[in-house]
């Protein structure tokens, strides 16, 4: 077992850590609808008195995945040294966690691609064909909220967005405890004027923090 399976494991357990959320927002437009709903989200958990914090992906500097599979032996990704390596242990450290995208050309946005991709690290696979894998994640009680704006009102116009992140996570060990799409909404910041959205956000929020409690 590598020194850094020992770390996620031990976060894992640590009861102190079971309370901890993170929001990760994957939007390149700094004050926009995707921030005025993370802030609400996060809010929302905050009322339960679990400490909750969220980041931007747009304030890092990191790429996607390259495919070198360093991270196979090391157990993280080191293949590439950049701005992730900030955001590592935020993520491993928190067992809620929120992920925000706008919807660009009918999934999410290029920034929160690149995460997921940076999330294959934390695969296991085994030397079997066809390969079976497991994730180092799983079975943490680790669980999730996700949120989505696009500016057109038929849902099929949000495309893969929601799913993109769903999927992953879930496959990561995550469960999804709630999803919020937001249609009909591009101008900046003018979700703010959509007070039964805005309380959609903060009620995800909520639920997030209720299941982790349970």
């Amino acid at each position: 077992m590598s020194t850094f399976d020992d770390y996620i494991r031990s976060c894992a357990h640590n009861e102190n850590l079971e309370a901890k959320v993170l929001g990760v927002g994957g939007s390149p437009r700094k004050g926009g609808n995707s921030d005025v709903l993370m802030q609400h989200i996060v809010r929302g958990v905050s009322k339960s008195g679990m400490f909750a914090g969220s980041l931007q992906l747009r304030d890092y500097r990191y790429g996607g995945c390259i495919g070198c599979e360093r991270c196979r032996k090391d157990k993280i990704c080191t293949g590439l040294k950049d701005g992730m390596t900030l955001i590592y242990p935020e993520l491993i450290e928190s067992r809620g966690l929120i992920l925000v995208s706008p919807t660009h050309n009918y999934n999410v946005t290029a920034w929160m691609k690149a995460f997921i991709d940076r999330l294959y690290c934390f695969y296991h696979f085994e030397d079997s064909r066809p390969r079976q894998w497991s994730s180092r994640l799983s079975g943490q009680g680790r669980k999730a909220v996700l949120a989505a704006v696009c500016e057109q009102e038929k849902a099929a116009d949000m495309g893969f967005t929601l799913d993109a992140m769903r999927l992953p996570l879930e496959a990561l060990g995550y469960e999804i405890v709630g999803a919020l799409p937001v249609l009909g909404i591009f101008d900046k910041g003018k979700v703010k004027k959509k007070p039964e959205v805005l309380s959609q956000a903060a009620a995800l929020g909520a639920k997030l923090a209720e299941s982790l409690l349970q």
